[in-house]
């Protein structure tokens, strides 16, 4: 998802996602998992001292963060892997909803203390956080089902209106490709940024916008989840590493979580969690710090 420091008929559930974005409440796990004591001493002392994290995720990215049916509770693959990979560090963890374009601000400022929210990490991002890499995705396009143009691949959205979230990748190759169409003397697209992905959804739904992207597992997802509203378009484009966004200024804090992320690699957890999902296609089983190759 994902460069800035960047579901049931489809119109419904796009309405109530958009309406739950607004809200930000933490699931809480407890350090009830056996602990690494060798990957736990890597953990800085500002962070063993409170005990606990806060995650930080933009929960309108289903199947990676989005709302339980309560509409306030964050779940999917990113909530699941963060509470099982603190307590290994014994640590407590929250997970809680964070507009996607604030959460690395929210990172250097203190409020958060990681970020995992379908992140790629990119050599800007780099700049600001430090990434453990730990899933490869792609950018897929989709829209409405009948009526919509031929999307056949990125140089194909010229002249056309393409909703996003704000703060992605998206939003830049969207923004990118705009300058292109208008040097080859097309008509530029016109990138529709939105808060959420929810809203995006919904600005393609209610037709103010005519494709919109996002990573290959949501935009999947959206379309499995549309009843047949929306549908996949084109050539799936850019896969690069997500990363788990950690500030600069936790020192060993990403190494921490590296060994943590071996561990549930080697025992299994990992794939187990992927696989609820339907995102295995994704998975990284060489996890690494701050990988970006762009």
């Amino acid at each position: 998802m994902n460069t800035n420091v960047f579901r049931s008929a489809a119109v419904r559930a796009v309405l109530v996602a958009a309406l739950a974005a607004g809200a930000v409440f933490a699931t809480t796990s407890s350090a009830a998992t056996s602990v690494d004591k060798a990957a736990a001493a890597l953990v800085p002392a500002k962070i063993k001292a409170k005990g606990a994290v806060i995650v930080a995720a933009d929960a309108s990215y289903a199947p990676n963060e989005f709302f339980a049916s309560d509409g306030k509770t964050v779940i999917g693959m990113d909530a699941d892997l963060a509470k099982a990979i603190f307590p290994v560090l014994g640590l407590k963890v929250s997970v809680v909803n964070a507009t996607f374009a604030t959460i690395i601000p929210g990172l250097t400022s203190g409020k958060f203390d990681v970020g995992m929210s379908s992140f790629t990490d990119n050599k800007l991002r780099e700049k600001t956080v430090n990434f453990v890499d730990y899933f490869n995705a792609g950018t897929s396009f989709f829209e409405k089902s009948s009526g919509g143009p031929k999307v056949t691949n990125l140089a194909s959205i010229c002249g056309l209106k393409v909703s996003v979230e704000s703060g992605t990748t998206e939003l830049a190759d969207a923004t990118s490709q705009a300058k292109k169409c208008k040097a080859e003397g097309k008509t530029p697209d016109v990138p529709e940024p939105f808060n959420t992905q929810s809203e995006a959804n919904l600005a393609l739904a209610s037709g103010r916008a005519q494709v919109s992207m996002a990573d290959s597992p949501v935009a999947a997802y959206q379309v499995k989840q549309s009843s047949g509203n929306f549908k996949l378009v084109g050539q799936s484009y850019g896969v690069a590493p997500y990363g788990i966004a950690v500030p600069k200024q936790d020192g060993t804090l990403d190494k921490a979580i590296l060994a943590a992320l071996k561990d549930l690699i080697s025992n299994g957890q990992y794939a187990t969690i992927l696989k609820k999902w339907g995102v295995q296609s994704g998975a990284d089983t060489h996890p690494a710090l701050n990988g970006a190759t762009s």
